[in-house]
């Protein structure tokens, strides 16, 4: 027997053409920018405008000086508008199966260039083989990430769980693997033999990885916590291209054992036990609650899981 639901009377009155241009005066603050964002001309904007304000009984945007503002009312529509808007898509996308031998789909995934490497490239593979139509589109963690998650923009972000905001906890989500920091030299450095101190933690010259997230990374987290201040002589955003910048240097870095052990200049550097202890790198896997049961959402869920215990 089907379950009928009461559909409340607000959203009766509401005419469901209205969200986008909503959703682009809540973005833009500017009715002629919020037509050319949603495709239509300034007068049907401020036709919807007029309708919307009459609708919330509340003027939504207004003039300060020489730009619009929200009002607060018009603040607090942001986020249930895009969250609506996320889960208006998810229905129109959500099919009552998957066939990732002939469905077309493109995912996208937020994750580090080290997380790309280790994880997502055996996951290409499987893609190659198994679902020739599937696509994947990743995109570096940042400062958006967060948000384009809470707007279900986006649909998997991997980072590991120690730098995951308190809201980031609160969506779905899997731990898929632990990593270690290992400590790395070129094998051919003087100043280095078969172990470090803590003192040449602070002496030898040192690779800085600097997040994209605007944040410090793990490692230097870690190492501030312990008191250490590293001698920083050279800063760069990808975390694989560390153990390359090794070899025919002075440089020593702390890099992770699974990527350090893959790296094809392996053989030219001399990995070594930290010297302080260091906790693990958890990378975890976050969704959105609108994809939790949708199929193909779901069949790629299991297939990083089944990558990710194979590692």
């Amino acid at each position: 027997m089907m379950c009928r639901m009461d559909v409340p009377e607000t959203v009766r009155r509401m005419d469901l053409n209205l969200l986008l241009p909503l959703n682009a005066l809540l973005e833009h603050r500017h009715v002629t920018r919020a037509a050319e964002a949603a495709g239509t001309g300034q007068p049907a904007m401020s036709a919807s405008l007029a309708r919307l304000r009459r609708l919330f009984g509340d003027p939504l945007l207004v003039r300060n000086g020489r730009v619009h503002e929200l009002t607060p009312l018009a603040q607090a529509l942001v986020e249930p508008v895009h969250a609506a808007l996320a889960s208006i898509g998810q229905l129109l996308a959500t099919t009552p199966h998957f066939d990732p031998g002939t469905d077309e789909r493109t995912f996208t995934v937020v994750a580090s260039d080290y997380v790309t490497l280790i994880l997502l490239r055996p996951l290409l593979e499987r893609l190659y083989n198994d679902a020739p139509r599937v696509a994947v589109n990743v995109i570096p963690v940042d400062p958006a990430a967060q948000v384009e998650l809470e707007r279900a923009q986006v649909d998997l972000v991997i980072m590991p769980d120690a730098l995951a905001s308190p809201a980031l906890s609160r969506f779905p989500h899997l731990e898929l693997f632990t990593d270690r920091y290992v400590a790395a030299v070129w094998n051919q450095h003087r100043e280095v033999g078969e172990t470090l101190d803590r003192d040449q933690l602070t002496k030898l010259r040192y690779v800085r990885y600097n997040a994209t997230s605007g944040g410090p990374a793990f490692i230097d987290v870690q190492l501030a916590e312990l008191g250490i201040q590293p001698n920083v002589a050279l800063s760069t955003l990808s975390f694989t291209l560390v153990p390359w910048l090794l070899p025919g240097t002075s440089l020593l870095a702390f890099v992770h054992e699974r990527l350090v052990t893959s790296t094809p200049v392996r053989r030219e550097l001399r990995v070594l036990e930290p010297p302080v202890p260091l906790r693990p790198v958890v990378e975890t896997m976050y969704w959105h609650p609108v994809f939790h049961n949708d199929p193909a959402h779901h069949w790629l869920r299991e297939c990083v899981l089944t990558l990710a215990a194979n590692l």
